[in-house]
């Protein structure tokens, strides 16, 4: 082995637009200082012994900065499964632990770069928590994490929710239908209203509004009355049906896992066109939002949470996390970063522009 310096950086959890501009981030600024970089592969399965990674140097991490999805390969299952419910988590087998420690002193790294989400990052502090040097970057395209204003991916996803918005407005004209667009986000809506208001959205269902269908059939009706006979309805997959139930895809019984949501948009669909006679349709637009290249804006934040990430490593502060505190990025513990969900306020200026614009949010 050299005796350079050298550090880790894994990817976990779902895939988001961002995550190779983090890794190319990490590269290149340890590079800069003659460091070394092993690239774990699968996640934290990468950890587990004798190791599964890579040396990352400039030539194999040259020309990944636009690529979507990650070059190591991600898991959001398997041995270090954590999330099992709406900000909730399981403690990881301590033999688990203690191996992926041993992986990482014995491969002698002076820090380990973990990438990812609310689940992934709670894996995170408990390898901190058994003697790993460890610090994290929020990932996560539903911009859901309490402790940084946005995470890299939801400026990808919201861009692409938007295009395709503009798109389904031709084909709803065209047809005078109701277009339902089913969006992801979990249980925070802000792809939901931030694509809704910037994509001209008539109707924005979202987790964090109570809603009926007596204020979304009138205002689909208010549209055909006036002479504007389509209308576009966009739903978070997290929004909960009128009467507070969640709408589901699997519940996840009897394995790890979040309960994994989706369907809403089609029940809204039908109930809609029951309830109003018009055609619709729906459309839900899945993991094409965490796929293909990320946008410019996300390119620079993921790049530099990579950098400020070697940054944490060279200070030795470690168990922390890089946030977006505009303008600059700073670091907050991992404690304080997980199991703390970042929802829409409803009273706040997004929802106010919404309502300002006319768009129905479904309750009133």
């Amino acid at each position: 082995m050299s005796g350079a310096t050298r550090i880790g950086v894994l990817t976990g959890g779902g895939d988001a637009p961002g995550l190779n501009a983090v890794i190319r981030g990490v590269v290149k600024a340890a590079n800069q200082l003659g460091w070394e970089v092993l690239g774990f592969e699968r996640g934290y399965e990468g950890l587990l012994p004798p190791g599964a990674y890579q040396l990352l140097d400039h030539a194999n991490t040259q020309g990944i900065l636009h690529l979507g999805g990650t070059i190591l390969g991600t898991v959001n299952k398997g041995s270090f499964a954590a999330k099992v419910g709406e900000g909730d988590s399981r403690r990881i087998d301590p033999d688990l632990l203690d191996a992926a420690r041993r992986t990482c002193e014995e491969l002698r790294l002076r820090g380990l770069v973990c990438i990812g989400g609310d689940g992934s990052l709670s894996i995170a502090l408990q390898l901190f928590e058994a003697g790993v040097p460890v610090v994290g970057v929020p990932k996560t395209i539903d911009n859901d994490l309490e402790a940084t204003t946005i995470t890299f991916g939801f400026d990808s996803a919201v861009a692409f929710a938007t295009e395709s918005l503009d798109r389904l407005h031709t084909t709803a004209a065209s047809h005078e239908r109701v277009m339902v667009v089913e969006v992801m986000g979990r249980h925070a809506g802000w792809i939901a209203v931030n694509a809704g208001i910037a994509g001209g959205a008539d109707v924005i269902l979202i987790p964090e509004i109570a809603w009926d269908f007596g204020s979304v059939s009138r205002k689909v009706n208010e549209r055909y009355d006036t002479g504007r006979r389509f209308a576009i309805i966009v739903v978070a997959e997290g929004a909960r049906w009128p009467g507070g139930a969640i709408v589901a895809e699997a519940t996840g019984e009897g394995k790890l896992g979040e309960v994994r949501l989706g369907g809403i948009g089609s029940r809204v669909a039908d109930e809609v066109e029951r309830l109003t006679g018009r055609e619709s349709r729906c459309v839900v637009l899945g993991h094409l939002q965490r796929g293909g290249p990320p946008t410019t804006f996300d390119r620079l934040l993921a790049t530099r949470f990579g950098v400020n990430a070697v940054r944490l490593i060279v200070e030795g502060r470690f168990g922390r996390m890089v946030s977006h505190a505009p303008p600059e990025t700073v670091d907050v513990p991992l404690s304080q970063a997980i199991h703390r969900i970042r929802r829409v306020d409803v009273k706040g200026d997004v929802v106010r522009t919404a309502r300002a614009l006319g768009i129905c949010m479904g309750d009133g």
